[in-house]
């Protein structure tokens, strides 16, 4: 009877971006660290910006058309990604008001995909 051969390790197979910050509860923390870009959404500039564009919205969602009274239910969304280009990143003409739902769904979805919907 032959021998059996090691599995080949399956973390090996996976994009470098997704092995490097690895899983556990600090994550996200650790995210933070390794993209510059992350602290931008902590500064006071950020929370104004996004307030501003929630108001000319009315607080309503632009993908589910659905007013929102708490402002924690909704995210200042980037309509093309900005992946650390600075002057996308603050451009209040780039953000539109979306739901956490609808964000957290539909539009992760479509930037994984490659598509832009505007």
């Amino acid at each position: 009877m032959g021998r059996l051969k090691a599995m080949p390790s399956r973390l090996a197979s996976m994009p470098a971006r997704l092995a490097s910050i690895g899983s556990g509860p600090d994550r996200l923390k650790r995210r933070d660290q390794n993209v510059h870009w992350r602290k931008w959404y902590k500064t006071a500039r950020w929370k104004k910006l996004r307030m501003s564009v929630l108001e000319r919205d009315l607080f309503t969602c632009c993908r589910c058309r659905r007013p929102f009274s708490d402002t924690s239910e909704l995210v200042a969304d980037h309509k093309t990604p900005h992946r650390g280009e600075e002057a996308l990143f603050w451009d209040d003409l780039n953000l539109q008001c979306m739901c956490a739902p609808c964000h957290n769904t539909h539009k992760q979805r479509e930037e994984r995909s490659g598509e832009t919907r505007v």
